[in-house]
């Protein structure tokens, strides 16, 4: 099963004085690139944050975020009385000496300087809160990756439309292959037949006409182009973590389908490939959030 690399989870933990809520999304990334939003209280228990973040997600561009509420009688701030008056008395000489109108909302205008509130709180938290943080940091990456599988299942659904689609089109393409050869002959001697005072060795001419026509043989192409669609396919079905492994053979689907456009002469199977690089191309746009 494929897991994509985008996600969301959310997680609630709660203690008798505190509530924490932990917010955990992924994008697509060649690697793990973490980052967080942690209280400054809550630190010490990044690294276990981040440990455990990285054994289930793997890769991805993660922003985590904690919040935290105080419930029950608990104030966790007061305003800092103290600063607030130093403040006042500063604006009052401004006042003065500037000659100045005194402000007409003191509330909005001392609130906005710094620090004018201070906590009262504990700063070291006790082993229930930090055991609740985990609990809801877990339940965050758990919820996330119900919903990586979720979108994974739909990726699978999708690449499985498109190279089904891609099968199609190359089964269409031997209707055309002998017409193709037909046409390349009769233009190649078209073309010597304008040439009036031209003499030519018609055997010497027939050997090379053999050795251009092998050279665009299209076979090898169509069974190597096949065969990766088999492969990817097998490679959906056998686990996760396998967005690399696609995109590889996506790339080499590519470069059969290009080959079989440079050597098609023939206006109908153009028209395939450009049908097959159009799917491909959006196969190779979803590979990119396959973990």
């Amino acid at each position: 099963m494929l897991l994509s690399m985008t996600g969301f989870g959310k997680a609630i933990a709660e203690t008798s004085t505190k509530k924490f809520t932990v917010e955990i999304k992924s994008l697509n990334s060649k690697q793990l690139d973490l980052s967080s939003r942690i209280p400054t209280p809550y630190r010490d228990k990044e690294l276990d944050m981040r440990a455990h973040i990285a054994s289930q997600l793997e890769r991805g561009k993660v922003d985590l975020s904690v919040f935290v509420e105080s419930i029950g009688c608990e104030t966790p701030v007061a305003l800092n009385l103290d600063l607030l008056a130093s403040y006042k008395r500063q604006i009052e000489e401004m006042s003065q000496r500037l000659l100045i109108p005194l402000p007409v909302d003191w509330y909005s205008t001392l609130l906005r300087f710094p620090d004018v509130m201070k906590s009262d709180s504990i700063t070291t938290p006790s082993d229930e809160e930090t055991n609740a943080l985990m609990t809801a940091v877990h339940d965050a990456v758990a919820e996330l990756m119900q919903f990586r599988r979720k979108e994974g299942r739909k990726l699978e659904d999708f690449f499985a439309v498109r190279l089904n689609k891609i099968k199609d089109l190359l089964a269409e393409v031997p209707q055309y292959e002998n017409e193709r050869i037909t046409k390349i002959r009769a233009r190649i001697e078209e073309n010597l037949s304008r040439i009036p005072s031209a003499e030519y060795d018609k055997a010497r001419l027939e050997q090379e006409m053999i050795f251009y026509i092998e050279k665009l043989d299209i076979n090898e192409e169509k069974q190597r182009l096949a065969q990766h669609i088999d492969y990817f396919f097998e490679t959906m079905e056998s686990g996760r973590g396998q967005g690399k492994k696609l995109g590889f053979i996506s790339q080499e689907m590519g470069r059969e389908i290009n080959t079989l456009g440079s050597k098609s002469n023939h206006a109908e199977m153009q028209k395939i490939v450009v049908k097959m690089k159009d799917e491909l191309e959006q196969i190779k746009e979803q590979v990119l959030n396959v973990m």
